[in-house]
């Protein structure tokens, strides 16, 4: 099946099935434990749109305890950045209509989470088919060794994704129901 067809057979199902819920933060921070804790860390989330899982929660909780927050920003040649942003401050809607900061902090995260349309257990994930997180996290390993983590909801998972060698693999897999 193609990723186009899989891309909409998901998302449909994730919109009749969704629940407004998101990743707990006791299963986030198992993954934390597994790298080294280090001051400072800079997390990479995502306001969820389109009903993805919600990650809102995990980030605030990250940010009280003091780790540093960003949002990507999108631009026109299917490319992002992430930048600084704290619960404290506003946001603006993007063209995309994708909440973003209004900081122009540009920073590079220690740890990225990632939203999933679709992942398979070899931990590669369907996006929304821009190549946007393929390309950034290509782009920021080549900066510094990042860990990745997708957030999705359990029945978004299918035996096996069409994979191309631009497709970046994710350290683990975040759902609703616990890790892969």
């Amino acid at each position: 099946m193609s990723k186009e067809i899989l891309r909409k057979k998901l998302i449909h199902l994730r919109n009749i099935n969704y629940i407004n819920q998101g990743i707990g933060i006791n299963q986030f921070k198992i993954i934390l434990k597994k790298i080294n804790s280090k001051k400072n860390i800079i997390v990479g989330g995502y306001y969820p749109i389109n009903n993805e899982i919600g990650c809102l929660d995990v980030l605030k909780k990250l940010e009280k305890n003091n780790f540093k927050i960003s949002l990507p920003i999108t631009k026109r040649n299917n490319s992002m950045d992430f930048y600084e942003w704290s619960f404290k401050n506003s946001l603006k809607v993007s063209q995309q209509g994708i909440p973003e900061p209004y900081n122009k902090k540009i920073v590079f995260p220690d740890v990225l989470i990632v939203p999933l349309v679709g992942f398979d257990k070899k931990k590669f994930r369907l996006g929304y088919g821009g190549g946007f997180y393929d390309r950034y996290i290509s782009k920021l390993s080549n900066i510094k060794k990042i860990l990745t983590i997708g957030f999705a909801f359990s029945f978004q998972e299918i035996t096996k994704l069409p994979v191309n060698k631009y497709d970046q693999k994710l350290d683990f897999i975040l759902t609703d129901k616990g890790i892969l």
